[in-house]
């Protein structure tokens, strides 16, 4: 038997640490070569951590929210064979910082509870006012990570936001007490046990949701924009009806063929024409460094709301697209950005971007610039 250690990847060029959003497994799991083991954010994308070896999980290198620098030791295995122990740094042995419990605390807690150690519970589970405790219903233990959520993938948590499933009550059959789509289709499908008198009840119960991963990174990198960049704001009322009727005239002919057209790629047109023009709005200014980068290439950044929170992929080249190719690269990534899975590639490089309302309009908007970049461009259709 020897140790292997998975360390944290190179998870994007330029990506110094990550923060680790969420563990699959615990000591005493078993995992195979390329089980996902954990999940990390960087301020561009989720990425996920796949084990490289076969082997029983021993350690772990940090809590749910620790920031992770790459290179860093994330996990250890007992594994057949020697494994990579000895080209581990010296003093990775240690417990992760911040964890809150030393080596003979952990010890005690895997004596008094077995061989395996619950999840530990957040403040908020520990601490509970009386009157939410009052009116919350009992339900069976469930499984949690570290920060007190229940164990689920991301695209459950997704369906149960959407379903209005509250994944604290919903019973985990899958490994360490997972929760699974099937768990989930369950506590869905099952029939109400009860209706309440009326709907006219006070509200008392209170929600402590933890600022973790892309939330935290978009809350950090708007905070940071807002204290560097001086913004100042020009508001311009512009008549579009010509342009709204070649659009529909555009989609009448080709919309079959070439898909429809919205008002996005328009405008990504107008930026390309723009910066021709004046140059200086398509650069990024390091501040750090006294230097503004100016681009050629137009690489527009599209601010898209997901259910995990702002992100904004980009697309690459707008100089060089058609219409319907801006349009189809739209889509893409705002596919693929809604349902977690865009790369980094796709989430980073970008010299310019658009901040879209769509159909819900405004008169004035004052949109925070995307650091490093130097200008946004607000859309809005009233």
């Amino acid at each position: 038997m020897g140790t292997f250690v998975i360390r944290m990847p190179d998870v994007g060029e330029g990506i110094a640490e990550a923060e680790l959003v969420e563990w699959f497994v615990k000591e005493g799991d078993t995992v195979r070569e390329d089980d996902i083991v954990a999940s990390v954010m960087t301020d561009k994308a989720t990425v996920e951590i796949p084990s490289s070896a076969e082997g029983t999980v021993t350690w772990l290198g940090g809590e749910i929210g620790q920031e992770i620098a790459i290179g860093a030791d994330l996990l250890k295995l007992d594994v057949a064979g020697e494994g990579n122990a000895a080209q581990t740094p010296a003093g990775s042995e240690s417990p992760p910082p911040n964890s809150g419990a030393t080596s003979a605390g952990r010890k005690e807690v895997e004596e008094a509870k077995g061989s395996v150690p619950a999840p530990k519970a957040s403040v908020a589970d520990t601490v509970r006012p009386a009157s939410q405790t009052a009116s919350m219903p009992a339900a069976p233990n469930r499984a949690r990570n570290a920060d007190g959520k229940p164990i689920a993938s991301p695209s459950v948590r997704r369906r149960a936001r959407e379903a209005g499933a509250d994944l604290r009550r919903v019973p985990g059959s899958g490994p360490a007490g997972r929760i699974i789509h099937a768990d989930l289709d369950a506590h869905l499908n099952a029939p109400a046990t009860s209706s309440p008198a009326h709907s006219s009840r006070q509200r008392t119960s209170v929600e402590e949701i933890k600022v973790l991963g892309l939330r935290r990174k978009v809350s950090e990198r708007m905070a940071a924009a807002n204290a560097h960049i001086p913004h100042i704001t020009i508001v311009e009322e512009v008549d579009v009806t010509a342009l709204e009727d070649l659009r529909q005239q555009l989609n009448a002919t080709y919309a079959s063929a070439r898909g429809k057209l919205t008002v996005l790629p328009f405008i990504m047109r107008a930026i390309v024409l723009a910066v021709a023009e004046q140059p200086a709005l398509n650069a990024n200014f390091l501040d750090d460094q006294d230097l503004i980068r100016q681009f050629g290439a137009v690489h527009v950044g599209i601010a898209t709301q997901t259910p995990n929170g702002l992100m904004v992929p980009v697309v690459k080249h707008a100089e060089a697209l058609s219409l319907w190719e801006a349009a189809a690269e739209v889509s893409r990534l705002a596919k693929a950005a809604r349902k977690g899975n865009a790369g980094v590639k796709d989430l980073g490089g970008s010299t310019i971007s658009i901040s879209s309302l769509g159909p819900l309009g405004a008169l004035a908007t004052t949109p925070i610039i995307n650091k490093p970049e130097v200008a946004i461009d607000r859309k809005s259709v009233v």
